[in-house]
């Protein structure tokens, strides 16, 4: 598994948890299809989870005209995943965040998820180099 699937795979556990409130654990493990989890699936899922509550303030900063609450399931997991890795995690450069959630926005979400996925994550750039 590449860091690009670990994405996606974060992604669909992330997505299953927002839906059913499942716990961390389970959702890595249903999302492995007993394959080895990668370091980065676990990393990002679990830093979501544990630092929701900073992301999703992160987030709702930048957003204008939509709430949180609002947003597709698919793009706000998107965001947070990327907006986790922009403050979280040094060793992944910002732009490589960006572009990988754009690609995420691409293959799972709708139309427009791509396009409203790099707004947010321009300004959330903007706000993290203030």
């Amino acid at each position: 598994m590449n860091r690009h699937q670990a994405r996606e795979k974060a992604l669909q556990a992330l997505f299953q948890i927002d839906m059913t409130k499942t716990s961390a654990e389970e959702a890595i493990e249903a999302v492995l299809e007993d394959k080895s989890p990668h370091s980065l699936l676990v990393e990002l899922v679990n830093g979501v989870v544990q630092q929701q509550e900073a992301i999703d303030e992160f987030i709702t900063k930048h957003l204008e005209n939509w709430s949180l609450s609002r947003l597709a399931r698919i793009d706000r997991n998107i965001l947070r995943i990327a907006a986790y890795e922009m403050r979280f995690l040094d060793d992944i450069p910002v732009n490589v965040s960006i572009d990988e959630a754009i690609e995420l926005a691409k293959t799972f979400g709708d139309d427009q998820s791509s396009r409203f996925v790099n707004g947010v994550l321009s300004k959330l750039k903007s706000g993290l180099e203030k």
